[in-house]
């Protein structure tokens, strides 16, 4: 016994007269026909043809359309032996039903070759699509498919700005200024073939007067690199390591923190080598910001598996944060100064903290413990200061820091370790706290300090070994000396 027939036959890119003479044979002799809809400029071809219009009305998505015109027509295939189904362009380009209908082992499906939109749109560009390596891509799934891409591109189904407002906001790396081909009617007496900027493509109309609808494809030579792709690469490498490397599957948030320590300074130190007049300073940078950014992406993958958080989450978490604490940027809060804004930013973190709070709550929440001592001492000096715990000025702080070391060399005159450590600890914190009075960071004066350091006695050994001099075996008056010579050079 054999299977109903269906017949798919193309209607061309719009003009009539591209519409083979198969198909136009294959209408002809057909009793059931069928056309997906009857917007297409070539559908009076088919004469009474049911049209799928309506379906388009009843669903919500275009799944859903493709679904029930698949099951009408392969039911009415069924039932009557055979059906024609015919859909603009050509049936082996961008037609969801004809793959479904395809897949349908109960019928005979006959496909018939046709003319699509793409042989004119080749023409119209001037390019020869495999030379240049065109990748096709349906606008209603660009995000998925090609955000990660940079181009060329030849974007098909732009029915509607709203369309291409998604494919436009898919790619947000882009400058902004890359052109991008409209083809619009190809072949129809209204043909509009125009160059617009990526910028304006979900603006077309205001633009250049172009009303975009199912004939409109844009076409994009190169867009630039996409920052969203670059990172949808880097977390599928840290997946595929976690998942295949024995070391990295070994690893755990906990055992991971020395290596995030460890890359942050790295990542100052590249800071600190920088040089304007000379780019291996930013080859530099790059690889240890990178390497920075992988710790991050190897706690959130750990935690994507243990399925608590994801990137995402921590990328919309940051942003949504920077919102809330730029009023004057997205909102309409006013800030004028630097001050300003770190005013409005301490008042929006002290009334997020108040909404956190429990009934037992941490005046210092919020201030990371494991951060590098001088900097956890100002962060705490700081938050006590918001509610007034703080010297009036400078000389407040001054006088108190001579009073630790005045309690300090007390300390040492008793010999009791566990005293001194204590008193020491108290003068680094007396310290800190001048420095903060004096709206300096303790950590960048003391490593700037270390870099002094480094280079003078850098140059301490190269004095000593210019005049014969052995450091190990020199006395305190003669490393004075050269000390005092190389301090002079360097000041």
């Amino acid at each position: 016994m054999s299977r109903p027939v269906v017949t798919v036959v193309g209607l061309g890119p719009g003009p009539v007269g591209l519409v083979t003479q198969e198909t136009r044979d294959a209408i002809a002799s057909a009793t059931t026909r069928f056309v997906r809809t009857t917007r297409h400029p070539s559908a009076a071809l088919v004469g009474d043809a049911i049209s799928f219009d309506d379906e388009y009305e009843r669903h919500d998505t275009f799944a859903e359309v493709y679904a029930a015109i698949a099951t009408r027509v392969s039911e009415a295939a069924v039932r009557d032996g055979s059906a024609l189904y015919a859909v603009p362009g050509s049936p082996g380009v961008l037609e969801d039903v004809v793959q479904r209908l395809l897949a349908d082992t109960r019928l005979d499906v006959q496909v018939m070759s046709a003319v699509s939109f793409l042989d004119l749109a080749w023409l119209r560009l001037g390019i020869d699509p495999v030379n240049h390596s065109v990748r096709l891509v349906d606008a209603h799934r660009f995000a998925e498919v090609a955000a990660d891409d940079r181009g060329p591109f030849l974007v098909a189904q732009c029915h509607a700005d709203w369309v291409l407002s998604e494919v436009k906001l898919a790619h947000d790396s882009a400058r902004g200024d890359e052109p991008v081909v409209v083809l619009h009617h190809l072949g129809l007496p209204d043909e509009q073939v125009v160059t617009t900027t990526w910028n304006d493509i979900d603006r077309l109309e205001r633009a250049h007067g172009v009303v975009a609808d199912h004939l409109t494809s844009i076409y994009i030579a190169q867009l630039a690199e996409p920052i969203a792709g670059e990172m949808a690469r880097l977390h599928r490498l840290a997946r595929t390591l976690r998942e295949q490397c024995p070391w990295d599957r070994e690893q755990t948030h906990a055992s991971l923190v020395r290596y995030l320590i460890e890359e942050t300074y790295e990542v100052v130190d590249a800071l600190n080598a920088l040089d304007a007049d000379d780019p291996t300073t930013d080859d530099a940078l790059i690889e240890e910001l990178g390497d920075l950014l992988y710790q991050i992406e190897f706690h959130t993958t750990i935690a994507e598996q243990e399925g608590r958080f994801s990137l995402a989450d921590v990328a919309r978490a940051t942003h949504d944060k920077l919102v809330r604490r730029h009023p004057h940027v997205f909102s309409d809060a006013s800030a004028t100064t630097a001050g300003d804004v770190v005013k409005t930013w301490d008042e929006i973190k002290q009334a997020e903290r108040a909404e956190r709070a429990t009934d037992e709550p941490d005046f210092f929440a919020g201030v990371a413990r494991a951060a590098p001592s001088l900097s956890l001492a100002q962060k705490l000096q700081k938050r006590a200061a918001e509610v007034g715990f703080d010297w009036p000025d400078v000389a407040g702080a001054t006088a108190k820091l001579t009073e630790e070391i005045s309690e300090l060399h007390e300390a040492t005159q008793t010999g009791d370790p566990d005293a001194v450590r204590m008193e020491l600890g108290d003068v680094l914190f007396s310290v800190v706290n001048v420095a903060r009075k004096l709206g300096l960071d303790a950590e960048t004066a003391l490593r700037q300090a270390s870099d002094k350091f480094v280079a003078r006695f850098t140059r301490v050994q190269q004095l000593a070994a210019q005049r014969g001099l052995d450091l190990a075996n020199c006395d305190l008056a003669q490393l004075d000396a050269l000390w005092d010579d190389a301090k002079r050079e360097l000041a």
